[in-house]
């Protein structure tokens, strides 16, 4: 049976690809920059301590990681890598390595949903204000 549009899914299929590439360059050349939305206040202050308490100890109390684990400032933890949610199942079931070589982040025990988006916006406000470090690391 022949399609009743025949040329329009050749032509969507076109129209995609264009945008693909309009979006692709005008995606920046630096890892420098505010490249993530400025977050609520109110969240970031209340993520701060939560972050001190359950991720500085691997993390770094800078983001910048320790021998433990990587850096949150890494540019792989730039929200179009590493969601939000991806920081929330990471926290509710652990995470396997797949960038890094730490060996697997284990669950965290004891976190709301509402604690860890506040710990969220800690982060990606200070990656904002931080900016992002190249991968791999020098």
């Amino acid at each position: 049976m022949k399609s009743r549009f025949p040329t329009v899914v050749p032509f969507a299929g076109l129209v995609a690809l264009a945008c693909l590439l309009v979006v692709g360059a005008c995606a920046p050349d630096t890892l420098e920059g505010p490249v993530v939305d400025v977050q609520d206040h109110a969240l970031v202050e209340a993520g701060e301590p939560l972050y001190a308490a359950n991720c500085a100890s691997c993390h770094g109390t800078d983001l910048r990681g320790t021998d433990v684990g990587p850096s949150h400032l890494s540019i792989l933890y730039e929200p179009g890598h590493h969601s939000d949610f991806a920081f929330l199942q990471a926290v509710r079931f652990g995470s396997q390595p797949h960038h890094w070589s730490f060996g697997p982040m284990p669950a965290i025990a004891g976190l709301s949903d509402e604690e860890v988006e506040a710990i969220t916006a800690y982060v990606r406000e200070s990656q904002r204000l931080e900016g992002f470090e190249s991968y791999p690391p020098p």
